[in-house]
């Protein structure tokens, strides 16, 4: 039986593109454990995207993982099957455009075949406490840089 897994994560930036921070905060038996990072030059959809893969490489063995997300970019590319489109078509969108942030998007499908991963859309700056946390983390790496 697959262990179940909680990730909670956010990305920021200052300017976009700019200054860039991230967070990945992951829940399982009562423990948790808080990741983050920063990047000087990114853009806020690039820090979104590498929270999940630093929650998901976390991961010392095949999980089920339930990952809670703010971005629409994120979690819209996975449950309305952007990713499987833009493979499909060597990573071009519909109107044949080469996709943004390709180097990351293919590091997180190479996690997603490894992890049981359901994606869940939560309200930004709402009332979710752990994704108001990763935000704090994320914009705590940014005053960083």
């Amino acid at each position: 039986m697959l262990k179940t897994v909680e990730i909670y994560t956010d990305g920021a930036c200052s300017g976009n593109p700019g200054k860039g921070g991230w967070c990945a905060i992951l829940m399982y038996g009562g423990r948790e454990k808080v990741l983050s990072g920063g990047e000087a030059e990114t853009t806020n959809n690039r820090m979104e995207v590498y929270a999940a893969i630093a929650g998901l490489n976390a991961l010392k063995e095949k999980c089920k993982v339930a990952l809670y997300s703010d971005s629409a970019y994120l979690v819209n590319a996975i449950e309305q099957h952007w990713l499987e489109g833009w493979k499909r078509n060597d990573f071009r969108t519909a109107d044949k455009k080469p996709v943004k942030n390709k180097d990351l998007w293919l590091e997180l499908s190479a996690l997603l075949d490894k992890h049981d991963v359901t994606f869940i859309k939560v309200k930004g700056h709402a009332d979710n406490e752990n994704n108001n946390r990763c935000d704090k983390y994320a914009r705590a790496e940014i005053s960083k840089l």
